[in-house]
């Protein structure tokens, strides 16, 4: 009987355990579900924000109505419009060299000069050959006006006369072959100086004076390369191919390097010609531009980015990228109202770059959208419009202080403050997505979630 009485009451002892754990866990949930609810309570409705709460800050762009030209980028390859290599047209011994290397030099500027004491032997062979012919010309000449006369008195017979006539004739063409022997003599001696084919820049020089140079050598005595102007040769999609050839057909086509420093020249040229075939293997096609490569900077051989202009797209509304978010309906923005509320707008996109969006339906020229802090808003929120925060100064390190390293603060010392973001709460920097290429229409690739801020375009 006791064992019983045991039995029940480890019982009762067990359920009003398990009844008190089961009150503390339902007690913890609901003050849990009430806290959220009596925070939005005080802040006002309208959520975080809110008419009746605190004022979110945010950064702001106004939306412009301009011309935006769309681009695209392409790597591309700098070639030389023209590139000889100055070979001798005569054998002979190297007696100068009249150039540096690296040295820019114009068309017909001497650069070397071989031995040309046979060649002006040669020439002075063929001179007087030529004199020995024509004084032999100048006796048959007389001779034949002799004969003539006698012929005139039966003196002479007719067929002496006759050859008399050739033999005058047969001087006169040994005159013009010795006179074309002189021409090539003197072009032979010519060649003994080497002048500059193109206008360019000199490049190393492959051989030294004294050494016997030839028409046959490999790799000549120098080689001139045209820099001004010059060329660059990129691929562009196949499918851009009918925007090029339409942007060609209306006018010239802008084509500009990307610099690749801060402060570095942006050469500008145009679209020479697109290859006649697209290559099958990687579906692209190869086009040609032309820079007056004023500054130098651009090189043969060398990689450059390029930006192509495809169009211009006239009056149209224009806003930066970031200021365009993604919902379950497509895009829209938060629109300032006069009374620093927010309004949520859907938008219709036009062409999409990098760093802008066109808006064809949705907004006017002048409106302001929010560009960052859009995570903390809803419609009807209240802002508060702040200037994008600037990077913190770095400062140089201690002495004896490695680089990149916080120093530890001193007993007694506040530690100091840690570099803001320079980034509103819940949003990006305004422009931040790079400049570039751009989307003929739609909505950029790769946008940020719904609320959220949205980053730059995609490059096509």
């Amino acid at each position: 009987m006791a064992r019983v009485f045991r039995f029940l009451l480890f019982l009762l002892l067990l359920a009003a355990v398990l009844a008190g754990g089961w009150w503390w866990w339902n007690r913890s949930a609901t003050t849990a579900q009430e806290a959220p609810r009596a925070r939005a309570g005080a802040r006002g409705p309208g959520g975080p924000g809110g008419t009746g709460g605190m004022q979110v800050p945010v950064t702001v762009a106004t939306a412009a109505q301009r011309d935006l030209p769309l681009t695209l980028d392409a790597l591309g390859t700098v070639q030389a419009l023209a590139s000889v290599v100055v070979r001798p047209q005569v054998e002979g011994q190297l007696m100068e060299v009249l150039f540096r290397e690296g040295q820019d030099v114009k068309a017909g500027d001497i650069l070397a000069r071989i031995d040309d004491r046979t060649y002006r032997a040669a020439l002075a062979q063929a001179e007087a050959k030529k004199a020995y012919d024509a004084a032999q010309l100048a006796n048959a000449r007389v001779d034949l006006t002799r004969y003539q006369q006698l012929l005139q008195a039966s003196g002479v017979t007719r067929q002496q006369v006759d050859t008399q006539r050739a033999q005058v004739a047969m001087y006169e063409a040994q005159i013009q072959q010795d006179q074309a022997a002189i021409d090539s003599a003197r072009t032979q001696l010519d060649y003994t100086t080497i002048r500059s084919p193109i206008d360019g820049r000199i490049g190393l020089r492959q051989v030294d004076v004294g050494n016997i140079v030839r028409s046959s050598d490999t790799n000549g005595i120098i080689t001139v390369t045209q820099l001004r102007p010059i060329g660059a040769t990129f691929s562009l999609p196949q499918q851009e191919l009918p925007r090029l050839l339409r942007a060609m057909a209306a006018g010239p086509v802008p084509v500009e390097s990307i610099p690749g420093l801060q402060g570095e020249v942006v050469e500008r040229g145009t679209v020479l010609t697109v290859d006649n075939t697209v290559d099958a293997t990687t579906g692209t096609v190869k086009v040609k531009a032309t820079f007056p490569n004023d500054s130098g900077r651009l090189w043969p051989a060398a990689f450059v980015n390029l930006r192509i202009r495809m169009e211009v797209v006239q009056g149209a509304i224009v806003v930066p990228l970031v200021g365009v978010q993604q919902g379950p309906r497509g895009a829209y923005a938060f629109v300032v109202k006069p009374d620093n509320t927010v309004e949520m707008r859907d938008l219709q996109l036009g062409a999409v770059t990098q760093t802008e969006a066109v808006i064809r339906q949705g907004l006017a020229a002048g409106e302001q959208v929010v560009t960052s802090g859009a995570l903390r808003l809803n419609a009807g929120s209240r802002i508060v419009v702040a200037e994008p925060a600037a990077p913190a100064p770095r400062t140089a390190p201690a002495a004896g202080e490695p680089s990149g390293q916080r120093r530890r603060p001193r007993d007694g010392q506040a530690a100091p403050p840690a570099n803001l973001p320079s980034t509103a709460p819940g949003g990006t920097v305004p422009g931040g997505a790079p400049s570039g290429g751009t989307t003929p229409g739609g909505t950029a690739p790769g946008r940020a979630a719904p609320g959220g801020a949205a980053p730059g375009g995609a490059t096509p």
